[in-house]
């Protein structure tokens, strides 16, 4: 596993856990996988993936420190879902 990978495999988790926890209401629990999520989009967002990976890290760092919204959640959901699909299916062999 390369370090791209596992940025973006955490990424994705903590994506899900915040958009898991948001759908129970649990909003000081999804604040601080945020916070978590934050801290590895930085670290993924000057690495050398494709630009709608870099996307997604940027936003995430962007992403204000306000409690997410519903909204927010499902598209939290749906980019956990694309960076897992990244993280399994490119696989570079040394």
């Amino acid at each position: 596993m390369t370090d791209t990978q596992l940025l973006v495999g955490s990424l994705s988790n903590d994506l899900f856990r915040v958009a898991n926890l948001i759908q129970r209401q649990a909003f000081t629990g999804s604040s601080r996988f945020m916070q978590e999520a934050k801290r590895w989009a930085v670290a993924l967002k000057d690495s050398s993936t494709p630009t709608y990976i870099g996307n997604i890290a940027q936003e995430i760092v962007a992403a204000d420190d306000n409690p997410v919204s519903l909204g927010d959640a499902e598209k939290y959901l749906m980019y956990g879902v694309i960076l897992q699909n990244y993280a399994l299916h490119n696989r570079k062999v040394i």
